[in-house]
């Protein structure tokens, strides 16, 4: 992903405002729940209109992926609050960024990584779930996530560490001898979604193969439900970047959650949710508002030193919202995640004090002042709380068999749209052959290995 910082339009001479703007919640209305969400949503648009890229839709300043990540979490906000007055912007957006039906646009794919095009691919999944509107000319949300891990799989590289996502797609990129969990975690995720809502069993497939790969190397332990950020490939994908991120978590336990419920509580996925759960209160330290006892949720990497960049202060928006599915998804996980959430959504609703409005948000929520910070993703951030703590009343993400009406298109994002995802299984036997392909580059040159990944392999 992009490493940049938002930079806010707002004079830091107006930020202290008084505190009687603030953001009132109460945690037990559903309609309170709604408006602090409304609020968050409205202020998180209007970063996204003023950025200087805004002649270009889903496009944000310095960064890309944000995009997808944000349009997800206002299509999550749709769905739990019935509130369509951003629709319009969030189909805007993911269709103008759609590249060849598969979020890999060629204004971009040239610095892009795994991890930056499979959020999008999780948005249109997202849209796909909840029967987000569609448009009649465009492609179905359902196709666009296909397209999406269609061009993905053919990228699963085993000339290192047996196999794995790296984290980014081109050699000349910095992080491209890396093998991440984000990368991984977001297509195992994927897949697992896929095989949830199609039945397609390629796509479980490959959620097996990822989950199993990923618990060979330090990237998913099974042993102490651990996740690290990062591996190498020189080190065979044995040595670890062990910072620890809440979307990284968030990654697995959801796929997990969603294969869970796929196999009607197969074991292997069970253990997956309890252990990672188990892990995941990291996540909620004892730091404490008000004397919270470890229920408010920090970006413990980061948000102790204050000193998180743009992406990482998102990261709580997607690891909140993914929790609250899994409530819906293993129902046993309910009472203790939604404890969580909602004492969180409290905390975030005192942290939105800020800016001139009095109404923006930080990123400490376990801190009953505003901590000073602001922004597009800080925004982000509370607008997922809010809205994951309406899960309550909600049902599961819905199903070609349950509700869903997101058409499937198997051979999106692939040179030739007859091709059906059952191809895919070639990968299989083929690793050997991409490897040497990519071996090949080197000496023949870069426009080789542009057009080998564009295509697929």
């Amino acid at each position: 992903m992009i490493r940049s910082q938002w930079f806010s339009p707002l004079l830091a001479g107006l930020l202290a405002v008084p505190a009687a703007l603030a953001i009132e919640l109460n945690i037990d209305d559903p309609n309170s729940l709604k408006d602090v969400a409304k609020q968050a949503a409205t202020d998180m648009i209007a970063y996204y209109n003023g950025r200087a890229s805004s002649a270009i839709p889903g496009k944000m300043d310095g960064t890309w992926w944000e995009g997808g990540a944000m349009f997800m979490t206002l299509i999550q906000y749709w769905y739990w609050t019935g509130d369509s007055q951003f629709n319009g912007i969030v189909q805007d957006g993911m269709y103008f960024q759609k590249g060849n039906d598969d979020y890999f646009p060629s204004n971009y794919s040239q610095y892009l990584g795994n991890d930056d095009q499979v959020f999008w691919g999780l948005a249109a999944m997202t849209a796909a779930e909840v029967n987000f509107p569609e448009q009649d000319s465009e492609p179905s949300w359902l196709a666009l996530a296909q397209g999406v891990f269609n061009t993905q799989v053919p990228r699963w590289d085993s000339s290192s560490c047996r196999g794995g996502m790296r984290w980014q797609i081109w050699p000349w990129q910095d992080g491209y001898t890396t093998k991440n969990a984000i990368s991984n975690g977001g297509l195992f995720q994927l897949a697992a979604r896929l095989a949830r809502f199609t039945s397609n069993h390629t796509y479980s497939d490959w959620a097996e193969r990822i989950w199993d790969w990923s618990a060979t190397t330090p990237l998913l332990s099974e042993s102490g439900w651990t996740i690290a950020d990062t591996t190498s490939c020189a080190s065979q994908c044995t040595d670890h970047g062990d910072l620890q991120w809440s979307y990284n978590y968030g990654t697995y336990i959801s796929g997990a959650a969603y294969m869970y419920n796929h196999t009607d509580g197969a074991e292997k996925w069970k253990d997956g949710i309890n252990g990672l759960w188990g892990t995941s209160q990291q996540f909620f330290p004892t730091l404490g508002f008000d004397g919270d006892g470890g229920n408010t949720m920090a970006e413990i990497s980061c948000e102790l030193g204050e000193n998180c960049d743009r992406n990482q202060s998102c990261f709580k928006a997607f690891f909140s919202t993914w929790l609250a599915f899994m409530t819906t998804l293993v129902p046993f996980t309910a009472e203790q995640v939604m404890a969580k959430l909602r004492t969180s959504a409290q905390g975030a609703a005192k942290q939105c004090t800020g800016g001139i409005s009095g109404q923006h948000c930080g990123r400490r929520w376990y801190q009953s002042t505003w901590d000073g910070t602001q922004g597009l993703e800080q925004q982000m951030s509370a607008l997922g709380i809010f809205s994951a703590s309406l899960v309550d009343d909600q049902q599961a993400p819905l199903t070609s068999t349950t509700g869903g009406t997101s058409k499937s298109n198997p051979g999106a994002g692939t040179a030739n749209s007859d091709n059906d995802v059952v191809r895919l299984r070639a990968i299989h036997t083929s690793d050997q052959a991409g490897a040497g392909i990519v071996t090949v580059m080197f000496v023949a040159g870069w426009v080789l290995a542009v057009t080998w990944m564009i295509r697929g392999g």
